[in-house]
């Protein structure tokens, strides 16, 4: 382990972050479990990239059959990745019906906003306080969440997302939701006086970076008219919430009954073969496609396609999705129970295989607990400890995430809960004693 950390280091340098106190070296992986060097076995709980499953035998199959027969760029005909535009373009309302392939979702984000940018011909751009979208330059200046040199753009403004399990708990939901509006009203004024115009707004669908916020009914469709009055495009970044994660529908922004003007998809679309993408209308195409010779060597190849098209076979044939739904429920229900024996956790956060709950620190009496991130931390290392992976994020990393592959089973489910409340417990405890 030390030699490996140091070989690392030695030649990816020290910046790239590591999970844990004490890294993990994993060699092998299967289904919802992950294999480390000594032979342990680690339930994951938080990798939304082998969406149907780690190393699943029909991408994996896919994958080497296709690139046994065939790999070239999207500048020659084949029917493979045709056949999966067609496919994936199914999942989406009417209105959304052509796409474009990337290899990630930091480069659909980019080349959204180029699309955003020619056609409302301004170059504002509107984003939560604390979001992460992508890597690239353009990303890099609309990027709140994470630490990133070039600094905030001038033609960027943010706007917090309510949270009514979070600091907005307690208040009317009407006074959040006329508050929250209110921001996004003064964030468009202020790019039209400085000259910068509307050109998108740009949004995660769970509100994932942010901290799984629940948001007020009709906050996202009052949102996104706001924007489209102002000529600015609506952009759905689908990576975290898309191909039925949040399990009441296949993309995330169905769940706020709004259809974007772009949707931007990466992680899970390839089950760990990287596979990018964003769909929009044929009228945006046509608008972006003859004042640009866009193409992209490695998007939409054949081995990627065969990926992507084993994914949504998998996601029906084992109706992964409906599987979804019902350990969704019993999850929201033994969060609920988990919050009534811990009063230092808040409600369950998210939606379907994506949830989680805010940790606070209620030492001190008083109206308002504060968030406790050295207590989140402690529950995430507890969770190690008993060989399940979580992770943290939120505004004050206290919010914990919870996003196991959607091929994890009841019983599978059964044992995160179990060792979840088990950690709750054990962290508990500790405090107590001192």
């Amino acid at each position: 382990m030390t030699d490996l950390l140091t070989r690392r280091f030695a030649t990816l340098g020290p910046y790239s972050p590591l999970f844990y106190d004490t890294p993990i070296e994993f060699v092998a992986a299967s289904g919802v479990w992950l294999t480390d060097v000594n032979g342990v076995r680690y339930l994951d709980g938080y990798n939304n990239v082998p969406h149907v499953g780690h190393a699943h035998p029909r991408v994996v199959q896919a994958i080497a059959d296709q690139a046994a027969t065939l790999n070239i760029h999207t500048r020659y005909l084949n029917d493979r990745v045709v056949d999966y535009a067609e496919r994936l373009l199914s999942t989406f309302d009417a209105e959304i019906d052509r796409v474009i392939f990337t290899n990630s979702g930091s480069e659909s984000n980019d080349l959204a906003f180029r699309i955003a940018t020619q056609h409302s011909r301004s170059s504002g751009i509107i984003v939560s306080d604390f979001s992460y979208h992508g890597h690239t330059q353009a990303l890099a200046r609309v990027t709140t969440g994470l630490t990133a040199h070039e600094g905030l753009g001038d033609h960027v403004r943010t706007i917090r997302v309510p949270d009514l399990d979070g600091a907005d708990t307690g208040v009317p939901e009407a006074a959040v939701l006329e508050r929250a509006l209110r921001e996004l009203a003064e964030a468009i004024a202020s790019l039209q006086e400085t000259g910068h115009g509307v050109a998108a707004i740009l949004f995660d669908s769970l509100f994932s970076t942010e901290g799984l916020n629940r948001v007020p009914a009709g906050y996202v469709r009052q949102v996104a008219a706001l924007v489209r009055a102002a000529g600015g495009l609506v952009i759905a970044d689908e990576v975290q919430s898309g191909f039925g994660r949040t399990a009441r529908n296949f993309w995330g922004h169905q769940n706020h009954r709004i259809v974007p003007d772009l949707v931007t998809m990466g992680k899970p679309m390839g089950n760990g073969h990287p596979v990018g993408g964003v769909a929009l209308s044929a009228a945006l195409l046509d608008e972006f496609g003859p004042r640009n010779m866009y193409f992209n060597t490695f998007g939409g190849n054949p081995v990627s396609a065969a990926a992507g098209h084993a994914v949504l076979d998998v996601l029906a044939e084992e109706e992964l999705i409906q599987r979804a739904q019902v350990n969704g429920a019993k999850i929201r229900t033994a969060l609920h129970e988990l919050g009534r024996d811990h009063s230092w956790i808040g409600a369950p956060k998210g939606d379907g295989l994506f949830f989680g709950v805010e940790v606070f620190d209620r030492s001190v009496l008083d109206d308002e607990a504060s968030p406790d991130p050295r207590r989140t931390k402690a529950v995430v290392e507890a969770m190690r400890e008993r060989q399940v992976l979580i992770s943290r994020i939120g505004r004050s990393d206290t919010v914990l995430k919870m996003r196991p592959p959607l091929a994890i089973d009841s019983a599978e489910l059964d044992g995160l809960l179990d060792r979840f409340s088990d950690s709750l417990k054990t962290v508990e405890s500790v405090a107590l004693a001192r």
